[in-house]
């Protein structure tokens, strides 16, 4: 696919502004709701008016705000949703009823906000929009624009601070909490919750994961102090989860007089979780008056879901799976996963900088026939000599070697997977991107000598 002229401007533009997440030493100082808040009232307020899931949570947000969007389609409603980051293309973060918006819409909406953009970073002071505040206006754009009934917002990174909680929302939902981004969102469990509780709003209806007791202490004093009716997972909204296949998960849910089962296109109890708290939500947003058809409605959008990178099943003879797990509790839910398939593994791995290595590497070599270490990122990725030392304190004898290239480790480790054995290409969002692209293709047809 040629790229857009006019996107490939936008994005360039985007990628000037000041982007926190990937500072390698980044700011707590820089998040701020000034500069959004400024943003939108020059583009005259496209936020004002719209119905907003907003979905935070150290992990699933991702995977609950894509749930969701399918249950408010199957539902009936026209949808926009709001992600972040994206795999391969720079579209992926803003879709319109389950797709990628074009990318000329894209290019419009910068080109409408970037005179704004400008004016503020020419002011100076506390008020010049960063790259989360300039997407985030985008998107509010696109999505007043083509008129969605509803959209779902996923945060960026923390929450009370985030740009996403500019909005106004219908309903707010934390689907996890764990130690992240402790430089800017702090270094204990309560600290992290006070953020992502941060995005409760008076009286409105709020949902949460399993959490931690001592994050779920903030989270429940806050929707006390804001008047939020506030549903936990596990308690108010039941849920049970059961393997169907290697790649289904059978979702059962129980939230008062709403009872159904459902069928999940990807593994993992996990995300049946985030399942359950997608439809919770949605049930609120909705306020539905017939029960069972709403169930029907929920349960033909969580079959219908598709879940990039959250162990994604390219092939299954063989098994190639494609999956951005970063984290220990990530990396724990792959290997979960990936030991349903009951075979060996050759694992591709790419791990960025800062990251728990020993942690990740601890949930996966025990399942690895073989690891190929690469880099995915130049700037951001781990040395693979460096992967491999902490590969080998897990297990000394484990098989692996480096090929620094991404994409020739990938299409290596694909030629040299045997039928019975799995490939996973994981460790980082941007390994999971190139893995995508490169995995989907055609394997090159073996050659005679």
């Amino acid at each position: 696919m040629r790229a857009d002229p006019q996107l490939a401007v936008a994005e360039a533009y985007l990628e000037g502004l000041v982007n926190v997440e990937k500072e390698r030493a980044p700011q707590r100082a820089r998040l701020s709701l000034a500069p959004i808040r400024a943003l939108l009232d020059r583009l005259g307020a496209p936020e004002r008016g719209l119905s907003v899931v907003h979905v935070a949570g150290s992990k699933g947000k991702g995977s609950t705000a894509l749930f969701a969007e399918a249950v408010l389609r199957a539902a009936g409603a026209r949808v926009g949703t709001f992600t972040s980051p994206h795999l391969e293309r720079w579209t992926e973060r803003f879709r319109v009823d389950g797709e990628e918006v074009a990318p000329e819409r894209l290019a419009a909406a910068v080109e409408q906000l970037r005179p704004h953009v400008d004016a503020l970073r020419a002011a100076g002071g506390e008020q010049v929009p960063s790259f989360f505040d300039a997407t985030t206006a985008a998107a509010l754009l696109i999505f007043r624009d083509v008129r969605v009934d509803h959209a779902v917002l996923e945060v960026g990174l923390g929450g009370r601070l985030d740009s996403t909680n500019a909005v106004s929302p219908a309903v707010c939902c934390i689907t996890s909490i764990e130690l992240e981004h402790t430089d800017l969102l702090g270094d204990t469990l309560a600290a992290v919750a006070a953020e992502k509780a941060g995005i409760l709003k008076p009286g409105v209806p709020a949902v949460c994961g399993d959490l931690p007791r001592e994050a779920l202490a903030v989270v429940e004093r806050r929707a006390q102090e804001l008047g939020c009716p506030l549903a936990r997972l596990g308690r108010e909204i039941e849920f049970e989860a059961e393997a169907a296949a290697p790649d289904l998960t059978q979702l059962r849910y129980r939230e008062g007089d709403l009872r159904f089962d459902a069928e999940l296109r990807v593994p993992g109890a996990h995300q049946a979780a985030n399942a359950a708290l997608a439809v919770a939500a949605v049930r609120r947003v909705l306020a539905p008056e017939d029960p069972a058809r709403f169930a029907s409605a929920a349960r033909a959008g969580l079959a219908a879901a598709q879940l990039p990178a959250r162990v994604e099943i390219l092939s299954r003879a063989p098994w190639i799976v494609v999956d951005a797990a970063h984290t220990q509790a990530s990396a724990r839910a792959l290997a979960e996963a990936l030991q349903r398939l009951a075979a060996p593994v050759d694992f591709v791995l790419s791990i960025s900088a800062g990251k728990d290595t020993g942690a990740i590497l601890a949930a996966l070599v025990p399942l690895a026939r073989s690891l190929t270490l690469t880099r995915a990122d130049p700037a951001r990725s781990l040395d693979p000599a460096e992967i491999a030392a902490a590969a080998r304190a897990v297990d000394p004898n484990i098989a692996l070697r480096v090929v620094p290239n991404p994409h020739l480790a990938l299409r290596a480790a694909r030629e040299a997977l045997a039928p019975d054995a799995v490939l996973c290409a994981t460790g980082s969002v941007y390994l999971a991107g190139i893995a995508r692209r490169v995995l989907r293709a055609p394997a090159p047809a073996a050659t005679g000598r």
